[in-house]
């Protein structure tokens, strides 16, 4: 049988049970209500939790694909820088080939550049001119076409060489922008899609951990609610009713709130009084002088007298090591020692030490305070 089954046949055997009640049962019936409704909230919980984690799922297998298609991209990225650093390797060769060539073409360049200057405008002419038979002029004329030609081809070839350089340049250049940005474009997109998959595994990690907190705060709930049955069970043959212990965690965010009104003290703020740097460890909730302050869960008044700071104050003790703690109380109407219920009055709101009334309320868990705002019912 599930344990929905089972909260279903305890519902219905309390509501069968109304007939012939005492006054004595109606805390008890009270709280098996109150148990009953947290249990079927903790399931609702469970089941769309148990539907979010299959959607998350998938968006998870998505990115575990996408993830792995960018891993496949940067590889196929960095054989392409290896492929580009040997084209590199090749270009830069290359370029110190040409550079070479350019050196050794620099001294009969210089070479030729100081005849032409020393003959100045007209060297060629006088050479020509300066023949004295039409032999000579004709062996003239074709050895200054030959020189001429020669200048020529000797600084078309050193601009060549200049111009492969420049290209040559450029080139490296550009494969090395392309290279750099498709390297930083893969891992981009495999860091995003690493983050993807991380936010979304811890996302689904926190759901199945929050799945078993509901597992087990509502078998907890169900233990508790079996001995109200027993208890109601067995009210009517004995005088005396055994109270329960419900435990207080399973009611995280469903707690009543102790009084009406509006959150004027922050958990984790430092005091409003001059000269107080203490961190305060609960919240002051704005009420009307006199108002009545109900407990927000069942257990047992474990103090309830005057206490320094906190004026007139009303510790509950729910058990395993969860106490509420009520203060600036004007009066207190709950005596030390006496189990109460959920609602039942305990004092009535007094000032606050900064002067308006209010209420002071704590909540420990485990030695320790919580913000009271997180535990109570939203609103």
């Amino acid at each position: 049988m599930t344990r929905r089954s089972v909260v279903c046949i305890v519902a219905l055997a309390l509501t069968a049970s109304l007939a012939g009640q005492t006054p004595d049962r109606s805390g008890a019936e009270a709280e098996a209500r109150r148990v009953t409704d947290r249990i079927r909230a903790l399931e609702a919980e469970a089941d769309r939790l148990a539907g979010q984690a299959r959607t998350l799922l998938g968006d998870l297998r998505k990115l575990e694909v996408e993830r792995e298609l960018q891993e496949a991209r940067v590889h196929d990225a960095q054989a392409a820088m290896a492929s580009g650093r040997a084209a590199i390797q090749a270009s830069s060769e290359r370029l110190a080939a040409l550079e070479q060539q350019r050196a050794s073409q620099l001294p009969d360049l210089r070479a030729q550049l100081v005849d032409i200057y020393k003959r100045g405008r007209a060297g060629y002419a006088k050479l020509l001119f300066g023949s004295t038979g039409v032999r000579e002029f004709g062996r003239a004329t074709r050895a200054v076409a030959a020189l001429m030609n020669i200048n020529q081809q000797r600084v078309a070839d050193h601009q060549r060489t200049l111009d492969a350089l420049k290209q040559e340049r450029t080139m490296l250049e550009e494969e090395l922008r392309a290279l750099q940005a498709r390297e930083a474009e893969a891992v981009q997109a495999q860091t995003a899609a690493n983050r993807a998959v991380a936010s979304r595994t811890a996302l689904i990690a926190q759901i199945d951990a929050r799945r078993d907190l509901n597992a087990q705060l509502a078998g907890e709930l169900q233990v508790a609610h079996e001995r109200l049955q027993q208890q109601l069970a067995g009210s009517g043959t004995s005088g005396a009713v055994e109270p329960v212990a419900i435990p207080l965690a399973p009611f995280r965010g469903a707690l009543e709130w102790p009084v009406a009104g509006r959150v004027t003290g922050v958990f984790g703020q430092r005091g409003g009084r001059v000269g107080d740097a203490a961190v305060r460890n609960g919240i002051e909730i704005s009420a009307p002088e006199g108002t009545a302050v109900r407990a927000l869960h069942p257990g047992t008044v474990s103090y309830a007298d005057a206490f320094t700071g906190f004026g007139n104050l009303v510790v509950v003790d729910h058990g395993a090591n969860a106490y509420s703690l009520y203060g600036y109380l004007s009066s207190i109407t709950a005596a030390q020692g006496a189990a109460v219920d959920t609602n039942t009055e305990i004092g009535q709101v007094g000032l606050a030490p900064a002067g308006p009334a209010a209420l002071y309320l704590e909540i420990r868990i485990d030695g320790r305070s919580v913000d009271p705002v997180q535990w109570l019912k939203p609103r």
